[in-house]
């Protein structure tokens, strides 16, 4: 097994800074941006990396103090690893309370031609104070600290899968993750017992990231990606990994509900709580709440997807 392989081998804080830069978009024009490849990416870009860029895209468009506080976006098409992804821009609103982006990220088509791949309109704040309560308790699940990370998780079914996984799936399962995830229920993708449709995560950064709020909220957004649309996989004991599925994201939002602070920031411990109320139709919804360890309520966030029985080839 090779070491390029094994997050044992790789630098915390320089997969972080990757992290980082994947979700630094270069400013190319007035109100185009455009976003970096993930290194050694194959195949289809995930939607996370499409979802965080384009919100830091919209972020860097909004320089009068307000802050994005919800995002809704389609996913149109799936992107492709090695090529570059460009987002435009449009300034739809600019009030005094709130303001409003909308973005379109494409890619070259085979044609040579733009092809869009994501809408995304983001809504953003000037901050205040309002009325507030909270009627979300936070899940009783085990805290990150006596759980074991994923990863550890996900050698030891390498180890014992063997020659039955290929490379690619052998690489997929070990790849260096800026993002560390402990899962307090069983992972999905090695269970086919049918369950209720509720996961509980924790997740966070594996070094820390720089103080700067917009990139906090861009790495939430790429982490809300994780585990969401196999939520509404757990009651029919069907999995994306052993190739049961059919599935791609159809459309994602997400409502921030507290400032960045020292007890919200994406290097601290968050837990990713999701549930699934329906699936039909082939698609699947899910819904997650995003926590701090003190129990607040810092997102929400909901997802609907497409999720088909693969066919058996006879």
């Amino acid at each position: 097994m090779s070491d390029d392989n094994d997050t044992r081998s790789a630098d915390p804080q320089q997969l972080v800074d990757g992290l980082v830069k994947l979700l630094t978009v270069e400013k190319r024009a007035a109100d185009i941006y455009c976003g970096r490849q993930q290194k050694g990416g194959v195949g289809r870009v995930f939607g996370g990396q499409v979802l965080a860029q384009a919100l830091q895209a919209a972020q860097a468009s909004v320089t009068d103090g307000k802050t994005a506080h919800s995002l809704h976006a389609y996913f149109l098409r799936g992107g492709r690893e090695g090529a570059p992804i460009k987002y435009r821009i449009a300034r739809d609103f600019d009030g005094r309370s709130f303001a409003n982006r909308r973005v379109v990220a494409t890619q070259e088509g085979d044609d040579g031609m733009p092809c869009p791949i994501l809408n995304l309109t983001a809504s953003f704040q000037t901050p205040e104070t309002g009325l507030e309560h909270e009627d979300a308790p936070m899940p009783d699940v085990v805290g990150p600290d006596d759980l074991r990370p994923d990863m550890e998780v996900r050698r030891e079914t390498v180890e014992k899968l063997g020659d039955r996984l290929n490379d690619a799936q052998r690489a997929l399962m070990l790849r260096p993750r800026a993002i560390e995830m402990r899962t307090h229920d069983k992972l999905h993708w090695m269970n086919s017992d049918p369950k209720p449709p509720r996961a509980h995560s924790w997740f966070r950064t594996v070094a820390p990231l720089p103080d700067d709020p917009a990139l906090h909220r861009a790495v939430i957004t790429y982490a809300s990606d994780y585990t969401l649309l196999g939520t509404s996989a757990l009651p029919h004991g069907l999995s994306w990994m052993r190739g049961e599925l059919v599935g791609a994201s159809l459309d994602h939002a997400i409502w921030f509900h507290r400032p960045i602070d020292e007890h919200t920031r994406a290097d601290e411990w968050l837990l990713y709580a999701t549930d699934s109320p329906w699936s039909g139709s082939g698609r699947g919804f899910n819904r997650g709440r995003i926590y701090n360890r003190r129990g607040d309520l810092v997102a929400s966030v909901a997802q609907e997807g497409m999720m088909r029985k693969r066919k058996k080839r006879d």
